[in-house]
């Protein structure tokens, strides 16, 4: 491992379009779980996957009501960077980062010290609520205290409509401006990083390949086997708060 530590960090070192794209994997170590890992969400209770279901969701005001609740309990409210979020920060900091593909909806990098302008949240944030009536949005905080003071199930105020979080759920079109940003940025990188996701869910997981046939070294850091181990140049399956930083810091 240490071998293909230095390798790795040479490559880093030597590279000047860094792409990083993060899955669920870099935030466990801040207290919010996985979906579909040994521990993760719908893993222990999967009805709770019904909850990312815009059919179900829209359907059901008792899976609304539920899905509310599970917002206002969520733990991205109280987490905190952590050790894999700084490195990346750090990574930018150095010049490095061309961009930061994330498939997370907590905001952690941005709190961790990434640029706005760098990061791009390819399903959304969950600090963000829309309408789905008339497209409304506003802060998540302000609708989750509303559901604090008793409103189960709280419509717009604007048109009394549908309200959720500004986030990608099953059943959700992509936003095509967004998932072109992510491509182009991966046919620009010399170096694509992929840390903390197994690489299933598309579109975003065709960027690997794209990056590759651009020319792009290609790293994947994560704990479980992923669905593009043999296309990379080097598969790092330790702890990510542990060599993040280290590939990261120069």
């Amino acid at each position: 491992m240490d071998a293909a530590l230095d390798r790795v960090r040479n490559w880093m070192n030597a590279a000047q379009r860094v792409v990083v794209l993060t899955g669920a994997g870099i935030s466990t170590d801040s207290g919010i779980p996985d979906f579909r890992g040994p521990n993760g969400v719908w893993t222990r209770d999967p009805k709770a996957e019904r909850m990312s279901d815009i059919g179900y969701y829209m359907a059901d005001p008792e899976v609304r009501k539920a899905s509310w609740q599970s917002r206002l309990a969520h733990p991205a409210w109280t987490a905190q960077p952590n050790a894999g979020h700084l490195a990346l920060a750090a990574l930018e900091k150095r010049g490095k980062l061309h961009a930061l593909v994330t498939q997370n909806i907590d905001g952690l990098h941005q709190r961790a010290g990434n640029s706005p302008d760098r990061v791009v949240e390819v399903h959304g944030n969950l600090h963000q609520a829309v309408c789905l009536a008339c497209g409304w949005k506003g802060p998540m905080r302000e609708v989750l205290e509303r559901v604090r003071a008793g409103e189960l199930d709280p419509p717009c105020t604007a048109c009394d409509g549908i309200l959720k979080s500004d986030t990608i759920s099953f059943g959700q079109q992509l936003v095509p401006e967004v998932i072109e940003r992510a491509m182009s940025s991966a046919r620009a990188a010399d170096l694509l990083l992929t840390v903390g996701t197994r690489l299933q869910v598309y579109p975003v997981a065709g960027a690997v390949p794209l990056a590759r046939r651009g020319g792009a070294r290609v790293v994947i850091l994560n704990a479980q086997p992923t669905a593009f181990d043999d296309l990379a140049d080097a598969v790092l399956p330790g702890p990510i708060g542990e060599l993040l930083p280290q590939l990261c810091t120069g």
